[in-house]
């Protein structure tokens, strides 16, 4: 039995270890965090198969994140500390420790996309469930001083971390870049993508443009549905290896989006700019953490296609500026945003939290620095 249970908000595939290791699929963040918590993992089917009929229950009323949240809590006397992978997790558990465990309870660390929305911003507010959860862990500035600010919480309790991207997979090596008709640029992902003003600012342009509206993730609609689309432009699905492919084909990556407080669009930011390849990107509050302007990309107005209309085009007009971005990009990621460095980031909050209240975790044995 391990100290730490981390949450999978999702099924963990039978054959993802087999995946990987065939280089078919990037690693998985929660198997590299395991590893270095020295974790047990639960996902939606472990939860399913281990809570009874209350869970059942749970699940019909709340879906299966509340379920997973009842999972930890009938376990939480067996861990020093619950690592929850979101708040649609980690709220529901928190308030689960914070009404019905009266007593000793485990640290409780909860990954942070974004808070700063009504629903879940009335339910902090009524519920005061902040008080069960140690460390909010965030992947944007801005929603660090949102949390500081609007509940009075240290610094220490809300920590910054980049996100990551498995810069072993998504490298230039496993897919040299192939020949195109024409210069080639591609936008990826649905989560909060502004692709109408994309589209708009690529009509008539003298390049090709892939966009790969889907996501594994994201619950978003698709934004290029029932719009125009220009002759230049092809819409089409990708899976995570052939997506490495059209990254290298592409000159760059645009990242349109709509005014969003958190870090929309930063795992194809990420995983373009570890394949060497800049990036324009919407200047939003929430996504200004990882492009660097004039060094890495560049940041372009909200719904303006002109605007990016122009970035674009100064990008293909200048492919020399454009690769030596690409090659700033994967130094960065290198340097600060791959899986192996969020792992040991993690890691660390996870650490200091167990110290506080007196834990020695693990031996040290499972901590790994870069």
């Amino acid at each position: 039995m391990n100290q730490v249970l981390l949450t999978v908000s999702g099924i963990i595939p039978s054959d993802l270890e087999q995946q990987i290791a065939a280089g078919r699929r990037p690693r998985a963040d929660y198997l590299e965090l395991a590893r270095h918590f020295g974790a047990d993992l639960i996902d939606y089917r472990i939860a399913r198969e281990t809570s009874g009929p209350v869970g059942r229950l749970f699940e019909r009323l709340g879906g299966p994140n509340l379920l997973l949240a009842w999972a930890c809590f009938t376990r939480r006397h067996r861990y020093q500390a619950i690592v929850t992978d979101g708040e649609q997790v980690g709220l529901p558990l928190a308030a689960l420790l914070k009404y019905f465990t009266p007593n000793r309870r485990p640290r409780h660390l909860m990954i942070v996309h974004v808070l700063s929305v009504p629903k879940k911003m009335i339910f902090l507010d009524r519920f005061a469930v902040h008080t069960h959860i140690d460390r909010f862990m965030v992947y944007s500035t801005w929603q660090q001083r949102f949390i500081t600010q609007r509940w009075g919480l240290p610094v220490k309790r809300v920590p910054f971390t980049p996100f990551m991207v498995d810069d072993r997979f998504f490298h230039p090596r496993h897919a040299p870049p192939r020949q195109t008709p024409r210069p080639q640029i591609c936008a990826v992902g649905l989560e909060r993508r502004d692709y109408p003003t994309l589209l708009r600012a690529v009509d008539g342009l003298d390049a090709d443009v892939v966009v790969a509206a889907a996501s594994p993730w994201s619950k978003q609609r698709d934004t290029t549905r029932n719009q125009p689309i220009p002759p230049n432009v092809r819409v089409q699905k990708f899976s995570q290896y052939e997506l490495r492919q059209l990254y290298s084909d592409s000159r760059f990556l645009v990242m349109p989006l709509e005014p969003v407080e958190f870090q929309a669009g930063v795992t194809a930011i990420l995983e373009a700019m570890a394949m060497e390849r800049a990036v324009i990107c919407t200047a939003t509050p929430g996504q200004t953490d990882v492009v660097v302007e004039g060094e890495t990309g560049l940041y372009v107005p909200p719904r303006d296609p002109d605007a990016l209309r122009k970035a674009i085009e100064h990008l293909l007009a200048e492919p020399e500026k454009a690769a030596r971005m690409g090659r700033a990009g994967r130094r960065r990621v290198e340097e600060e945003m791959n899986l192996d460095h969020y792992a040991v980031r993690l890691t660390d909050f996870l650490y200091d939290t167990l110290t506080e209240v007196g834990v020695e975790p693990l031996s040290g044995k499972h901590k790994e620095r870069l």
